[in-house]
């Protein structure tokens, strides 16, 4: 830190900043940034429709670290709810819980009709289609390869070479008692590793390999919770209170969003360098960047000053 200019501050101090102060702020803090860049980002990208992945993950230590937070075993935990923007690969909300809450209701808190909801298998209860059917909720969830399709059709459709697509068809799922009020698409096909997915969809204007590929997409959000584990430090705490640990959170996200924020929009105007998220972050720490980076991110920089009218 000396290196760049900073002074140390000492481990129990964070610690004791991180517990005294409400994580309320901190929160509110995230959610306007992610709602300023997610707004830059669209404009740029001019979809009418996002692509948002919703999944959650969850943070373990020791059971008597977080003895509000017990989890299993010896375990005590937190977990992270987040609705991904795909596009960008930033959050677009999130919800914080204690790790024993279940994914599906909180789930429905990150529904957003504007965009097309990705969900993985723990989210994909068919009673919530005809309910998203209602709203108006664009969707592709995966659901259990042994669910109950009745009533199907075959949709026909050109299938393209090399596709990975077994069946496209409409139907009806659940049990009599259970079955939806609504008739759904449903396409099954394989994924990267030669296994059956289905997925259960509103979408009838695109074609299966669309929305095959659609879900293939979900890849990103795991990505991101990857990302922020190895990279942004949640395993080490600075503390043991709510406070403490939702405060670590929530900078860790702000500071995952401002810095893909900046190498998205640095990376448009680089011709002969290509980096990864990881490279990026890893050479601006250890100052190993390329004259053009830095060129870029000035540019950027100072675009953003010329716009901080706009944001206020």
């Amino acid at each position: 830190m000396e290196a760049d200019g900073l002074t140390l501050v000492d481990y129990s101090t964070i610690s004791k900043k991180a517990t005294d102060v409400n994580y309320e702020i901190s929160k509110t803090l995230f959610e306007i940034i992610i709602s300023k860049c997610n707004r830059q980002m669209r404009r740029i990208l001019n979809l009418p429709k996002q692509l948002v992945a919703i999944d959650s993950t969850t943070v373990t230590v020791g059971e008597n670290r977080l003895k509000w937070a017990k989890f299993k075993g010896e375990k005590s935990g937190i977990k992270l709810h987040v609705a991904l923007n795909i596009s960008n690969c930033t959050p677009q909300k999130v919800v914080e819980t204690i790790a024993k809450k279940h994914d599906g209701p909180i789930g429905e808190e990150l529904v957003d009709v504007n965009s097309i909801l990705v969900e993985d298998r723990a989210y994909g209860k068919h009673q919530r289609f005809d309910m998203f059917k209602e709203i108006d909720q664009s969707f592709v969830i995966r659901i259990k390869n042994n669910i109950i399709l009745s009533q199907s059709r075959k949709l026909k459709s050109f299938v393209e070479e090399n596709s990975s697509v077994v069946q496209d068809m409409t139907c009806y799922l659940g049990t009599k008692t259970k079955k939806t009020q609504n008739r759904f698409r449903v396409v099954e096909f394989t994924d990267y590793h030669g296994k059956s997915v289905k997925v259960c969809t509103d979408l009838m204007d695109v074609t299966p390999e669309k929305i095959a590929n659609i879900y293939k997409e979900r890849w990103k959000i795991e990505t991101f919770f990857k990302f922020i584990k190895q990279n942004l430090n949640v395993k080490r705490l600075f503390g043991t209170t709510e406070n403490a640990v939702y405060n670590q959170l929530f900078i860790s996200l702000i500071t995952y969003v401002l810095l893909n924020f900046t190498y998205v929009e640095t990376n448009k105007n680089l011709k002969y360098v290509k980096l990864s998220l990881v490279q990026f972050i890893r050479k601006l720490i250890n100052n190993t960047h390329k004259v053009e980076v830095y060129v870029s991110i000035n540019l950027f920089l100072n675009n953003m000053k010329n716009k901080l009218i706009d944001w206020s």
